[in-house]
């Protein structure tokens, strides 16, 4: 008891605290920025049979408004804190072409108090000081084994070691972690609020979640900073949404206005199935979006952007991240997900046209493979053409198709569609090879659902627009492979656009998909020929049980590698080919961060042989260009170890309410129980630290890092 009370006491200790006035939760049901009120219209629009044009046309006014920020105590810091957000809020201006903007209703005041409050761009533009960076960061030799406990922990208090030693006990529980939601709610229900809040944050909410809004979680990710390790960050507030409820959502906004039409050579993956209507089936590991209408997809937008915000604010202490000597405190990230900000509908259609126009293109010249591979120019297809005469039809599609001097890169005009007010109906068109008639290669979309293309598009360029004046990444997670397609496409569009001189987007790759080295390879060779950075994140995958039923129940083929043996070797090789790419760059002089690549993964192995193929190829820490992830609270003796041997190194920063983030604490719990080898090591290891400090006597011991991420 003495020995518990002590860590307690020593908990108490080191507990951060922040004055915050005025702050309010993201929850996803409350608006609270500003002083914003959705009308009627939008509030009352949840079935997509029933959108009203004041939800549809969602704001202009919104990319216009100045985004009102909680009032934040942090002593001296608080107007230098709210000055930059202010300038990067002036600075950004409108995020769209209002000329082009079709979506107008929603308005926004800002109080007399609030207008006052704004500073003068001159004010803004003041100096700010230098950020404190260590004359001599420590650098530690890398335990490749990941055998060292003192590396693995030296960032955490003992209290922290026995907390997540309990957690992982937990964890390995089987009839605990089948049921935990359910318990979760009864311990609530029978502790009340406060009482279930407080055991949360002292045990799992404590272990996997940095804190409950974007100041709280600021000491958590200036420890890690501290301690070589830099942040991704994820509003994780999940909806606690019935199986029929999520099935209802799911199949309302998967089918257009216009009925699920299936036409000549549709292709059944692309279509929703109720069966699978709830994409939580089977998927422990991501967190899942179900569409409600054009409001809560702006309140996601207006999350992530927070999210930048915060990451970008906490980015040397505030202030710019690089000092006059070139120092810096590493690049923040966010995640983001693409059905977080539209209709699943139309990225469903938008993927089957992608799949549609690659099976026009082998039944026409041969082979397999995306439009660019085939190395085909516009003279090649003029020729398969020939027999149609001189066709109009046929010109016009040639005029529009996207080429350069090693031939076809894209049948149809991408980047209109991404930059302009393209209508999908008539752009997705091709001669029908033997009649010179054009046929559409995706159903008629309405016009209402054409202007929510449009505003998920806004939305994304919005995203993105801001993630590049903050100087932060953005990586758009991988999702369903019936979705991917279309998120792929988007985001190498995203990639041409802004990443013309860093990576600033990044794809996600799942390497348990058959088909990951084909398309990174492939989008590896658009980003070489289109002159732009790329960016990827590599993950084994989390949809693949789900993957695997749906299709063998739908009757399409298995996207799925056969075991695990086969992803790994998936994913080594995927990672090879981007490192091959890397040295060629290198060894020719040209910039090596043509290509950044993040190693997410939590298997060990992995990582040892990402680390020891970058030594092999002469690849460095300090060329910036390889970066490894995990989730806070997991494989902590893989991360830190990376980080404080002068690696980059990021955390997955989950942070939100507690009551509203018990959905991604059961995902964690599910998760560590079907990993159950790393926990064992993991425990191992914290006992082993434990025991250590237990004998050197250095029970308090209060961590303090002497590391800069790099």
């Amino acid at each position: 008891m003495a020995f518990l009370r002590s860590i307690c006491a020593q908990r108490t200790n080191l507990v951060y605290s922040c004055s915050v006035s005025g702050s309010s939760s993201l929850c996803a049901g409350k608006r609270q920025f500003g002083s914003y009120k959705p009308t009627a219209g939008v509030a009352a629009s949840s079935s997509s049979s029933n959108w009203s044009n004041n939800e549809l046309k969602y704001s202009t006014v919104f990319n216009q408004r100045q985004r009102v920020f909680p009032q934040t105590l942090f002593a001296s810091t608080t107007n230098s804190i709210n000055d930059h957000r202010q300038y990067l809020q002036q600075q950004r201006g409108v995020h769209t072409n209002a000329s082009k903007s079709q979506t107008v209703t929603a308005t926004q005041t800002i109080s007399d108090e609030q207008k006052s409050s704004v500073y003068s761009k001159s004010q803004l533009r003041r100096t700010p000081p230098t950020p404190n960076v260590p004359e001599n960061p420590q650098r530690d030799p890398l335990d490749v084994g990941f055998n060292d406990p003192v590396a693995a922990f030296k960032s955490k208090t003992t209290w922290e070691l026995v907390r997540a030693y309990l957690v992982y006990m937990i964890c390995s529980s089987e009839k605990l972690v089948e049921h935990n939601m359910k318990l979760m709610k009864v311990a609530n229900t029978i502790l009340g609020e406060k009482l279930f809040t407080a055991l949360m944050k002292a045990t799992f909410y404590g272990h996997f979640v940095a804190g409950e809004d974007q100041i709280k979680i600021i000491p958590t990710l200036e420890r890690l900073r501290s301690f070589g390790v830099k942040p991704i960050l994820d509003y994780s507030v999940e909806e606690d949404l019935s199986q029929e409820e999520a099935e209802k959502r799911e199949v309302e906004s998967s089918v257009s206005s216009a009925g699920d039409v299936k036409e000549d050579g549709a292709m059944p993956q692309y279509h929703v199935d109720k069966s699978f209507a709830d994409r939580r089936y089977k998927v422990n590991s991501a967190r899942t979006y179900f569409y409600l209408n054009e409001a809560t997809c702006e309140r996601n937008m207006e999350t992530f952007i927070k999210c930048l915000e915060a990451v970008s604010v906490d980015d040397g202490k505030y202030f710019p991240r690089r000092t006059s000597e070139g120092a810096t405190f590493g690049t923040g990230i966010t995640a983001i997900k693409l059905t977080a900000l539209g209709r699943p509908q139309l990225l469903l259609q938008l993927s089957e046209v992608i799949m549609r126009t690659r099976k026009y293109m082998e039944d026409m010249v041969g082979g397999q493979g995306n439009v660019l591979t085939h190395h085909k120019t516009i003279k090649d297809l003029e020729k398969y053409y020939a027999s149609l005469g001189d066709n109009k039809n046929v010109k016009d599609f040639l005029k529009n198709v996207t080429s350069d001097k090693e031939g076809i890169l894209h049948l149809f005009p991408w980047s209109g569609i991404v930059d302009e007010d393209s209508q999908l109906s008539d752009t997705f068109r091709v001669p029908d090879p033997k009649t010179g008639q054009m046929r559409r290669l995706i159903s008629q979309i309405p016009p209402k659902e054409e202007e929510m293309f449009r505003n998920m598009i806004r939305r994304l360029n919005t995203i993105v627009k801001t993630a590049a004046e903050l100087d932060v990444r953005i990586m758009i997670d991988a999702e369903q492979t019936y979705f991917q397609p279309a998120i792929s496409r988007i985001t190498l569009e995203m990639m041409r656009k802004y990443n013309k001189d860093k990576a600033i987007v990044f794809n996600t790759y799942q390497c348990y998909l058959r088909e990951a080295f084909r398309e990174v390879n492939t989008d590896l060779e658009q980003a070489k020929r289109q002159d732009f950075y790329f960016g990827a994140k590599l993950v084994r995958g989390a949809y693949m049980e789900q993957e695997r039923a749906r299709a063998q129940a739908l009757g399409y083929p298995d996207p799925v590698n056969p075991s695990y043996e086969a992803t790994t070797e998936m994913y080594h090789k995927t990672l090879t080919e981007c490192l091959r790419r890397i040295k060629i760059l290198k060894d020719n002089g040209e910039d090596a961060k043509k290509i950044g690549i993040m190693v997410a993964s939590h298997n060990e192995d992995t990582v040892r042989y990402a680390i020891e193929k970058m030594k092999e190829i002469g690849i460095s820490p300090e060329d910036k260009v390889i970066c490894f992830g995990q989730l806070l609270g997991m494989c902590d003796y893989i991360t830190f170890p990376l980080g404080q041997a002068g690696y980059s190194a990021y955390k997955y920063i989950p942070y939100g309410p507690v009551q509203e983030v018990l959905p991604y604490l059961s995902r964690r719990a599910q998760e560590n129980k079907g990993v159950l080898k790393k926990i064992q090591k993991e425990k191992r290891l914290l006992l082993a630290e434990i025991r250590r400090r237990l004998m050197r006597g250095q029970l308090f011991y209060k961590p303090k890092g002497n590391y800069v991420p790099i």
